[in-house]
This record gives C-alpha cells, sequence and structure tokens, in this order.
C-alpha cells in the first residue's frame, strides 16, 4: 500500500508545501505584503488565502519570502508553522505598535530584544516561564540596517497583547512602563516562541503608528493613533528596507 501523496500546497496559507527561500518577512496587513513585495526582484504571488497573502522574490539576491499573517497570535502561528514545514529558517516581523515609554516618536522604529507574553497563544505551548527572547543575529542585523538607512530606532521590549482594546478589566500598562517595556503590539511573541521551538531564528523590527499610554497623550486627550498618516507610511516604508537589508546581511553572514 503506497502512502498518499503530499499537498502541493499547504492548507491554511496555500503557500508551495516545498521549496521556499530560508528567509521571510511578515507582516499583518495582506496589502503590506504587497507593499514591501513591489520592493523585490521578480516577485510574484505564491499563495492567497483568508489573510495569509505570500510572495516570493529576491532582495539584493537573496531569494525572500514576504507574507501577511493578519491580526493577532493564533493565527499568526499558522502561518509562522507552514512557511517553517515550507523550508523558512528565519522569520523578521515588520509591523506597527503603540508607544508607552516616553521619547519615542510617530514613525520611529522599535528593534526588539524581547516581548512580554500576553499573547493569547503561547500561554497554551509553554509554560508561563519561558522566555520570548529575539535571536541575537536578527537583532544586530535590524540594528545595523536601521543605522545603514538613518532610521530614528529604540531597541528594547515590546509587550505583546491580545486584546487591542480594553474591556472591563483594568489594563495594566503602569507596571511595563516602570520595567521600560517599549511599545505594546500584537503578534511578536507569538512569532518569537515558535520560533524558539522549532529552530528558527526570529526577530522584529516595529513601527510607532500612535501613543497607547494614557499619560502621554497631549492636553486634548489625542494618541494620535491613526495608522494612515503620512508620517506612519514613511516610517513603514524605511522600516521595509530595514528588514529586507537585515535579512541580506544574515544571508551574507550565512555564506
Amino acid at each position: 500500500m503506497t502512502s498518499a501523496a503530499r499537498p502541493t500546497v499547504l492548507p491554511i496559507t496555500k503557500i508551495p508545501s516545498s521549496g521556499l527561500p530560508a528567509y521571510a518577512v511578515v507582516v499583518g496587513d495582506p496589502a503590506r505584503a504587497g507593499l514591501v513585495a513591489k520592493l523585490l526582484d521578480g516577485a510574484e504571488q505564491i499563495g492567497a488565502n483568508r489573510e495569509y497573502v505570500t510572495y516570493a522574490g529576491t532582495w539584493r539576491g537573496v531569494p525572500v519570502v514576504v507574507s501577511s499573517h493578519g491580526v493577532g497570535g493564533p493565527g499568526a502561528v499558522c502561518l509562522f508553522g507552514e512557511l517553517a514545514e515550507a523550508g523558512v529558517t528565519t522569520i523578521v516581523r515588520l509591523g506597527t505598535a503603540g508607544a508607552i515609554a516616553r521619547g519615542i516618536g510617530d514613525g520611529d522604529l522599535i528593534v526588539a530584544e524581547a516581548a512580554v507574553r500576553d499573547d493569547g497563544v503561547t500561554q497554551q505551548l509553554v509554560p508561563a516561564e519561558f522566555p520570548a527572547a529575539a535571536t541575537p543575529e536578527v537583532v544586530l542585523a535590524l540594528q545595523g540596517a536601521a543605522r545603514e538607512h538613518e532610521a530614528a530606532y529604540h531597541r528594547g521590549t515590546v509587550w505583546t497583547r491580545a486584546a487591542f482594546l480594553p474591556g472591563v478589566l483594568e489594563l495594566p500598562m503602569k507596571p511595563y512602563q516602570r520595567a521600560g517595556v517599549l511599545a505594546i503590539e500584537m503578534e511578536l511573541s507569538a512569532l518569537l516562541v515558535f520560533a524558539a521551538l522549532n529552530g528558527l531564528r526570529a526577530g522584529g523590527a516595529l513601527v510607532i503608528d500612535g501613543i497607547a499610554a494614557d499619560d502621554l497623550v497631549d492636553d486634548d486627550g489625542n494618541s494620535n493613533y491613526d495608522p494612515h498618516r503620512k508620517v506612519v507610511a514613511e516610517g513603514v516604508e524605511k522600516a521595509a528596507l530595514v528588514a529586507l537589508d537585515a535579512v541580506w546581511r544574515l544571508a551574507q553572514d550565512d555564506a
């Protein structure tokens, strides 16, 4: 009796089941995946299903995948799993975040060293004490690329939280501010834990698209949250170059 043939595409993302490049840049928004893909040479769409849209091309001669994972850690882990199954070994998240520390401006870049695991999914994968840490080589590659592109950046810890809006429970912002956490977002800790469990390299570069801490708003109560502003778009454009050049740097070290 012969075993069934392996599917040519994977079920959740509809990407090819094998043969993908080792390097991937992942984003939340499918439209942003398309924008990043336009920077690549020879880019073509290789998968599309639900929030998952994936392209493959080359950046400075290095084969790269760019893929979207939507909003939230649980769905993002589905993408990470299928990317890994298809051959990806290094994943850089290019996302957005809200500032919770002083001195961080709109459009600035956060190079994440680690993430607080409040993501709603890794609590079901590993014990609470397990860290969500970025791979040091990825952090250094992102930092070097940020300097090369003269991007305003901050390096440190971010808070990954499952809920986008608060409910009746008080948002525990103050302890994380006192601990020096820089910003809040929704998927990075899920990536970092998944990577650690599966022998992958991973890191994140996050563009600030507003202020998430009440004590940082202006006198009119304006948090400046509007991800469609010019300053955010310009920050994302520069961050895309940073993420891709970080991948290029990693590839040169791997050669």
